[in-house]
């Protein structure tokens, strides 16, 4: 049976943006024209990665036009989108988190629709993907295409679109993942291990060309893609037994230095040969290093990752601009709030 709230959920809007002036004012329009219908409690969390144009003065200044439901949070310098992603995310407050892109291209008049369609379909994530996308073939839908058959492959969630930002995620279950790097094109695969995969979904969304700006992104991201690829795949598979990837190797070089070394060994005290020149016995002794130096890695990985279960991960410390330093909810019904500000749970 699904959780289905007896009315529309607390939501977060989470928009992190760089050098993305000229998109300030329509974009924060484009919400809140999107969400006029959206019957319960919602804010929009816009961050500013670190721009070093007017974008972060004028979040500022368009979100005490509309109120305290706008919060504004400023990097002083560029961290890059999966760090202003994870900053937002970790300010919510709302019970389903919803995030996208800053260049308009995504549409927020599909958040209602998705937050309903993910509540019916009893989901954790539902994804967007651009069933008509508005990007030039070479340098984005051809990277884009090469990743997601990658990514799907190698990591067994099968998206069609993972480089569509405009995600929904229940706030518990994404507050469970922790973002770094370049890791927020792989939040279906890391949601994938807080959730079951068959509690996460797509649909289709709308898709428009960007009208203002320049895109940040280009042909180079799939070698980037690539590389974090590697990591994603290790974390999938040995992230709670890194001694079994780092044994399984350390054993492979052992067997064959000792192959080698059993080897020179008859040549030497059976055949009475000499084996100090030849070089199968130094390929046969650093085999052996090798071996040991991967074994001791594997059991310190061991012990590493004992004490990463063992202590507890806080959210990522943050200091917000708020307009009239308050924190308020944007919403057209009336729904009980507790003292402190908060709004109370929906969900029954």
């Amino acid at each position: 049976m699904t959780d289905r709230p007896a009315i529309s959920p607390s939501l977060s809007i989470v928009i992190p943006m760089y050098r993305e002036q000229d998109n300030v004012a329509p974009m924060l329009a484009r919400v809140h024209e999107g969400l006029a219908a959206y019957s319960g409690p919602w804010e929009l969390i816009c961050v500013d990665d670190g721009s070093q144009d007017d974008t972060g003065k004028r979040l500022i200044a368009e979100g005490e036009k509309y109120g305290a439901h706008v919060r504004v949070i400023r990097f002083a310098r560029n961290h890059g989108q999966t760090t202003a992603m994870q900053a937002g995310i970790d300010a919510a407050r709302g019970e389903v988190i919803a995030t996208l892109d800053g260049d308009l291209q995504n549409d927020p008049a599909d958040i209602p629709r998705m937050v309903e369609e993910m509540y019916a379909r009893d989901l954790d994530l539902l994804a967007g993907y651009r069933a008509n996308r508005q990007d030039a073939w070479l340098s984005r839908k051809l990277p884009s295409k090469l990743a997601n058959k990658l990514i799907g492959k190698v990591t067994g969630v099968q998206i069609r679109d993972y480089g569509c930002s405009l995600k929904i995620y229940r706030s518990k279950v994404i507050k469970e993942v922790r973002l770094y790097g370049e890791m927020h094109r792989f939040i279906p695969v890391w949601a994938a291990m807080v959730t079951s995969p068959s509690r996460i979904g797509e649909t289709a969304v709308s898709h428009n060309a960007r009208q203002f700006g320049e895109s940040k992104y280009g042909i180079s991201r799939t070698f980037r893609v690539i590389l974090d690829l590697l990591t994603v795949f290790f974390f999938l598979r040995f992230r709670s037994r890194p001694g079994h990837f780092f044994g399984s190797i350390g054993l492979l070089f052992g067997v064959l230095g000792s192959i080698g070394m059993t080897y020179l060994a008859v040549v030497k005290f059976i055949l009475g040969e000499s084996i100090g020149s030849r070089p199968m016995f130094l390929v046969s002794v650093l085999l052996l290093v090798f071996s040991i130096q991967f074994l001791t890695t594997g059991v310190l990985a061991e012990m590493l990752t004992r004490i990463f279960y063992q202590r507890q991960e806080g959210p990522l410390t943050i200091t917000p601009d708020l307009p009239g330093g308050v924190l308020g909810w944007q919403h057209t019904l009336e729904v009980p709030v507790t003292q402190s500000g908060e709004v109370a749970s929906h969900s029954g």
